[in-house]
């Protein structure tokens, strides 16, 4: 096939990077060139093994990029950088799936960041634009939702650069649970054989009630939602609610 082409003779330098990967360099013609031709492979094997280190480092460092990516995803959190007209300058990989799963914040007209509360969205106009004039103000954080759970935090651009006609002024903060608190009590129940009933309480508590407030946002007395805590706490390991909240947010819930 080769001497159809006109190609009788062939030399290759074969070359590995750290990693064990292998390239070949091959030098083909009409006729042999020699000494001239393994002296040319010997001086170009050692820049070809420093491009094929560089592409093993580059592809290395993307899958990292791409793994750090999709944990920071599964762990609800985005931002997003506004102008003072509330007009989204830049944003993280994730946020379009958060507006995809929700209406209570989005990708409105004009590029404008909207939301379904219109009390929030005044507030944050307004801090976009004492932003815009006060880099130093109080950041602010809001609650946009209780089930599931979701809230947003919005503070001064750092090292905020003037240049161009919109800068960003604002950056927001974005952090919501894709999963409601039934499919959570489904998920405690799967990672700590919990009861239904304990899952819930566990849940509430998790969320920062108290014993007394949970029982009674589950129609339960005090003295059985002390008991069924006892029950959570044995099964979790817990030593109490705090840690009983660190054991619950530290866990495989955090990337669910």
């Amino acid at each position: 096939m080769l001497d159809g082409l006109g190609i009788h003779h062939l030399r290759t330098l074969r070359v590995t990077d750290v990693n064990d990967s292998h390239a070949w360099l091959t030098i083909a013609g009409p006729q042999d060139m020699g000494a001239a031709s393994a002296s040319l492979l010997s001086r170009l094997g050692p820049h070809l093994k420093i491009a094929l280190n560089n592409l093993a480092a580059l592809e290395r460092e993307r899958r990292r990029a791409s793994i750090s990516s999709d944990m920071i995803g599964r762990l609800n959190f985005g931002w997003l950088t506004i102008d003072a007209r509330c007009r989204i300058i830049d944003q993280s990989a994730n946020v379009q799936e958060i507006f995809r799963r929700t209406a209570l914040v989005r990708h409105g007209r004009y590029d404008r960041l909207t939301f379904a509360s219109p009390a929030i969205e005044r507030d944050v106009s307004a801090l976009a634009k004492a932003f815009a004039q006060n880099p130093h103000i109080r950041p602010r954080a809001f609650r946009l939702s209780q089930d599931p759970w979701m809230d947003i935090f919005v503070t001064a651009v750092p090292d905020r650069q003037s240049s161009g006609p919109s800068p960003a002024v604002a950056m927001l903060y974005l952090s919501g649970d894709r999963w409601s608190r039934d499919d959570r009590c489904e998920q405690l129940i799967d990672l700590f054989d919990l009861l239904p009933s304990e899952a819930r309480l566990a849940w509430a508590m998790a969320q920062g009630r108290s014993i007394a407030q949970a029982a009674l946002d589950l129609g339960l007395t005090t003295e059985t939602a002390r008991n069924y805590s006892k029950k959570i706490y044995a099964k979790t390991g817990a030593g109490g609610q705090a840690d009983l909240v660190r054991i619950i947010f530290t866990s495989v819930l955090a990337i669910i």
